[in-house]
């Protein structure tokens, strides 16, 4: 549903970007050859890596920057990098607002796309009309350069094909350990600059090459759209430069005070949550994978998918279908419920021996494209999440993770995708650059936090938790699925959309439903 919002309000001035506060480095003006850069737009197209960035920066009236920025802040006058920029312009520029910035989580997805795709069905909102849309990728994502890069696409078919275990059995830890080892050893080996661009690839200096970008797009100050781990970025951007925000929506939020293990957990348990939920809605009709019997889907589940660890199904093309493959196809129907018959469907078809509609949602759960490549998002996302949060301490303490997300979790079995992230992230080759924290606030306008009831990914207290530290507004929606915002429900839209174009925050309690 796309819909049209028009609320009118005076527009305020270009003004010269203000810089941030000190610099850790001895110079205070280093920075300004980068604040003071203009952006070069143009064709989109050089700008793609793969099959599915192509399709999206074929949308009409987009157009392509690269924003230059330090590769270490500490050294500003050393090597340089540069970061991926897609918008497009506002419809009404008489009537222009400004920028409006946004990421759409991962870390690793790419904002480019995002922005990209959502551009068209934006068209007739307050968005497209008075904000130019604007999405980029984050340093050592997609078009970014130089990109994270850890395995070749032929390597990530293999990890997927294979089932270390659970992480738990002394061989099992044994194999994810030696796993994590390899993958972070050619994380270094393969990624251009290598260890110093994975040293400064974490959301602390994501938010520093924001606030360059809202600099160079002439924004005064920064609106913001982030999802998932957008919301990661947006909270850190607010502590970082609260003086520079404008407005900030945030959907489907990280809790700033939780760390790798519980996030994990957390996740988990919202991921069998879903699961349960898409057993009772199932049951309810005739050909349901799962059983009549939403007490019994999770054993049912477990009879059906257990012997792909013997006997992987075909599953067309010459691919096949591996017991990791259908956990992670499972938690990828369970981000929206718009999914699960598509996943009733795929289980049946399993029953009978076919894993090809399995495996396409595994596919897109790992944006592998129909040409057998993939995008970047797998690796980053280690990169991120690994120097985002301090190291779990010695092999037991990786193991009593494991244990922990398996009973979280049991319907997965101990199956990917998240299970091998204590393993690696306890090899990561630099050390952590932030860590969770009770946010520090001062003057941050408020922001509005919408938080999903049944959000499988970022679970709802997550972002009642947020907008209490931020001192924000909380619009609840009551769905099964990751985000809401611009996602076909006119309660939130209308709601976000009021805030982002002047600032308005729904009244307290406001609850919106499917």
């Amino acid at each position: 549903m796309v819909l049209c919002l028009c609320l009118l309000i005076a527009c305020t001035p270009v003004q010269a970007p203000p810089r941030p506060g000190p610099t850790p480095v001895s110079d205070v003006h280093a920075l300004d050859r980068f604040y003071d850069q203009q952006l070069s737009w143009g064709d989109c197209a050089p700008y793609a890596t793969g099959a599915q960035s192509q399709d999206a920066f074929h949308t009409p009236g987009v157009e392509c920057a690269r924003l230059t920025v330090p590769l270490d802040y500490a050294r500003p006058h050393g090597e340089t990098i540069t970061v991926g920029v897609l918008r497009h312009k506002a419809s009404d520029p008489a009537d222009r607002i400004g920028s409006l910035v946004m990421n759409p989580g991962g870390p690793g997805g790419s904002g480019m796309e995002a922005a990209a795709h959502l551009a068209p069905t934006v068209a007739s909102t307050a968005i497209g009309l008075r904000f130019d849309l604007v999405g980029f990728d984050p340093r050592g994502v997609g078009a970014s350069e130089p990109r994270v890069r850890c395995l070749t696409d032929a390597e990530r078919d293999a990890e997927r094909a294979n089932h270390p275990g659970d992480g738990i059995s002394p061989e099992s830890a044994a194999a994810w350990t030696a796993e994590a080892r390899d993958f972070t050893a050619k994380c270094v080996q393969r990624t251009e600059d290598g260890a110093d661009l994975l040293a400064n690839v974490g959301t602390r200096d994501v938010v520093k090459d924001l606030d360059i970008l809202r600099a160079a797009l002439g924004d005064k100050k920064l609106s913001y759209l982030g999802y998932s781990y957008g919301t990661q970025i947006g909270y850190s951007y607010a502590e970082a430069f609260p003086a520079n925000v404008r407005v900030m929506l945030l959907d489907g939020a990280i809790d700033p005070t939780e760390d790798e293990t519980h996030s994990l957990v957390a996740q988990g348990e919202g991921f069998a949550h879903a699961f349960g939920l898409f057993a009772t809605e199932c049951a309810k009709h005739a050909g349901c994978a799962v059983g009549q019997d939403p007490a019994k889907a999770v054993a049912t589940f477990d009879n059906l998918t257990r012997p792909l660890l013997a006997t992987p199904a075909r599953a067309g093309g010459g691919r096949t279908l591996s017991y990791d493959d259908a956990m992670t196809s499972v938690v990828e129907a369970m981000y929206s419920q718009q999914s699960w018959p598509i996943l009733n469907t795929g289980l049946n078809l399993l029953r009978a021996g076919d894993g090809s509609a399995l495996l396409q949602l595994a596919d897109s759960y790992y944006e592998r494209g129909a040409d057998g490549r993939y995008s970047s998002l797998q690796d980053a996302y280690y990169a991120v999440r690994c120097i985002d949060n301090p190291r779990e301490q010695g092999p037991a303490a990786v193991t009593a993770t494991h244990q922990r997300m398996l009973a979280a979790a049991p319907f997965l079995g101990g199956g990917r995708p998240d299970e091998g992230e204590p393993d690696i992230c306890a090899s990561w080759p630099v050390p952590s650059t932030s860590q969770p924290h009770r946010p520090f606030l001062p003057g941050v306008p408020p922001p509005l936090v919408i938080s999903t009831v049944d959000d499988p990914a970022t679970p709802y207290q997550a972002g009642v938790t947020l907008a209490g530290e931020m001192g924000g507004g909380l619009l609840t929606y009551e769905g099964a699925q990751h985000t809401a915002f611009l996602h076909g429900n006119q309660c939130v839209d209308v709601n976000g959309l009021a805030y982002l174009v002047d600032g308005t925050l729904p009244p307290p309690g406001t609850r919106c439903q499917v």
